[in-house]
């Protein structure tokens, strides 16, 4: 083979791979615009959540490191007490400031013993799925003390809408569900408890 064919061979290899290069290139920016998420995202998200633990029970912020989570509209919704699960949820706070006053602070002052002030919040098994609009996702809550010193019980679990803002990552809702919420229909209880 001369030096000329073996140079338009090695053009065409490279004009391929170009081609091929620039396709893969194109799906994934097509995928992104549909909702994929980068392995950056997930640990956004995932770090989100862990400071929501601390923000819970803490009241650290005066209430704002658990209302910043939030978007400045975020909302937390009851589907797990009895009267939120009756009502199919009710919005307990809506807001930064409502979020911060949820926890004990705000306007409260972080001086009011909530019923969970003693408990420490852990979410398990928190499950992350792309959406068109941000991502939404799901996690146990189990809680320690919430019986006593020493207790550990399931106390159902959160379903979340999160959104990318310029701050980052935000939660734009979560709703307390209980633990049978996502069990399949026939394992389920009328109460899902």
């Amino acid at each position: 083979m001369n030096m000329r064919m073996r140079s338009l061979a090695a053009l065409a290899v490279a004009l391929g791979l170009a081609f091929a290069a620039g396709r893969l290139a194109d799906n994934s920016s097509a995928a992104a615009q549909a909702g994929a998420l980068t392995a950056l995202d997930y640990q956004e998200i995932t770090q989100l959540i862990n400071r929501y633990a601390y923000g819970i029970d803490t009241c650290a912020g005066n209430g704002y490191d658990y209302a910043n989570l939030f978007t400045t509209d975020g909302m937390f919704v009851d589907r797990n007490s009895e009267a939120g699960f009756a009502a199919g949820g009710r919005v307990l706070a809506q807001g930064r400031d409502a979020l911060a006053a949820l926890v004990g602070g705000g306007s409260r002052g972080c001086e009011t013993k909530l019923v969970w002030t003693d408990w420490s919040h852990l979410m398990l098994n928190h499950e992350i799925t792309p959406t068109a609009d941000g991502a939404a996702g799901r996690v146990y809550l189990v809680q320690l003390g919430m019986t006593g010193p020493g207790s550990v019980a399931r106390h159902g679990g959160y379903e979340d809408v999160y959104v990318r803002t310029p701050e980052g990552w935000r939660i734009q809702s979560r709703t307390h569900v209980r633990n049978k919420a996502w069990h399949s229909d026939k394992l389920r209880t009328p109460d899902l408890n």
